[in-house]
C-alpha cells in the first residue's frame, strides 16, 4: 500500500451515440460511437483503511465494485469510499462503468495495482459489451470502438478517438421516467432481441464513415449532427422490438423533436436512455434550447470532455 493519503478520482458521463452490428457475422458484435461529456460527472474520494466501507449516496454500488477490484487482486487491505458527486444512475450516461472505474483507479492508486482502463474494467466486470464508457474513462472525446470478438473476453478495441471541438455544446435532458434497462433486464434484451438485417448495420456504418467522422473532423456541426441524427433513427429501428418505439419512452421522442426544432444540429438518445441529447454551435443557442425546454427533465449544458478521467492524492494534482 503506498502512502496513506485520499485519493480523488473524478470521472465524465458519456454519450452513448449507437451500436453499430447486432449480428456479429464478420466475427465481431456491437461495435459502437460516443463521446465523454463535461458534467455530469462522478467526483469519489477513497482513503486507506482496515476494510472496506462505503458512505453516502450510491454506497452499494461502491462497496460491489470495491469488493470485485479487492477479490481480483487478492488485496486484504480495505479503504473508505465517499462518492462527493454522482451522475443519474441508470439514465443511459454510464454511470455505472464510470462508477466501477473510478472505484477502481482510486483503490489501484492506493495498493499500486495497474490502472490502465482495460485493467480497471477487468477487475470489476465492466465493459463486457460496449467499450465506450471505457474508452471515455480513458481519454474523453469522441470515441469509435471495434467490437468485441464473437466468444472472445477481450473489451471492444479503440478504434479512434479524436477531440470534440471546443465551442460545441451538448444540452442533455433527462426526463422523469422510467430509467433505462440494465443489469439483468438488459441482459434479457439483448438475448432475446431478434437479429436485425445485415443491410443495417452496413447503413449504420456507412453513415459513420462517409458522414460522421469527416464532419467531425472538418468541425462541420451541420454535417456531423445529421449523420448523428441519422445513426440515431437506424439504431432506434434495431431496438423497436424491445423499446417498442424509436426511442424508449414517448416523451424521449417528444424531447428530441423539441431539441431539433429549438436549433439543435443533431438529437437523440443516448444508450438504453431516458437521456435525451442535441448538439449545439455555441453556448448562446445551448442555453436558449435550455430555456425552451425548461420543465422537461433535468437538464445539463455542458462543453465535451477531451482529457478522461482525472486522478489526484490529497493535496497533490495528478498522480
Amino acid at each position: 500500500m503506498t502512502e496513506a493519503t485520499a485519493v480523488f478520482v473524478e470521472a465524465p458521463a458519456r454519450l452513448h451515440l449507437g451500436l453499430i452490428d447486432l449480428r456479429g457475422d464478420l466475427g465481431r458484435r456491437f461495435g459502437g460511437l460516443g463521446a465523454a461529456l463535461g458534467a455530469p460527472s462522478i467526483l469519489l474520494e477513497a482513503r486507506p483503511a482496515p476494510e472496506l466501507s462505503a458512505a453516502g449516496q450510491e454506497a452499494d454500488r461502491l462497496l460491489l465494485y470495491a469488493r470485485r477490484f479487492v477479490e481480483h487482486h487478492g488485496i486484504a487491505g480495505g479503504a473508505v469510499l465517499r462518492l462527493h458527486r454522482a451522475i443519474p444512475a441508470h439514465a443511459g450516461l454510464g454511470s455505472g462503468t464510470q462508477l466501477a472505474l473510478a472505484t477502481a483507479a482510486a483503490l489501484a492508486a492506493i495498493f499500486d495495482r495497474p490502472t490502465e482502463a482495460t485493467a480497471l474494467a477487468a477487475a470489476t466486470r465492466r465493459g463486457e459489451r460496449s467499450a465506450i464508457g471505457m474508452w471515455s474513462f480513458a481519454e474523453g472525446g469522441f470515441i469509435v470502438e471495434g467490437g468485441r470478438r464473437v466468444g472472445g473476453t477481450e473489451p471492444a478495441p479503440l478504434l479512434l478517438r479524436q477531440d470534440m471541438p471546443a465551442e460545441w455544446r451538448c444540452l442533455v435532458v433527462v426526463p422523469d421516467v422510467a430509467r433505462g434497462l440494465s443489469g439483468a433486464e438488459e441482459d434479457e434484451a439483448f438475448r432475446t432481441l431478434p437479429p436485425p438485417p445485415t443491410e443495417m448495420a452496413e447503413r449504420i456504418a456507412h453513415r459513420i464513415l462517409m458522414l460522421v467522422l469527416p464532419a467531425l473532423v472538418e468541425k462541420d456541426l451541420a454535417a456531423f449532427g445529421r449523420g448523428l441524427t441519422e445513426v440515431q433513427q437506424l439504431v432506434g429501428e434495431m431496438f423497436r422490438p424491445v423499446q417498442g418505439a424509436r426511442f424508449a419512452h414517448r416523451v424521449v421522442g417528444e424531447i428530441v423533436e423539441e431539441l431539433l426544432a429549438s436549433g439543435a444540429a443533431g438529437a437523440g438518445q443516448s444508450s438504453w436512455g431516458p437521456a435525451a441529447f442535441g448538439l449545439f454551435g455555441n453556448e448562446e443557442s445551448a442555453a436558449r434550447a435550455a430555456e425552451r425546454l425548461k420543465g422537461r427533465g433535468e437538464t445539463f449544458l455542458t462543453p465535451f470532455n477531451n482529457k478522461g478521467s482525472r486522478i489526484w492524492r490529497e493535496g497533490v494534482e495528478g498522480l
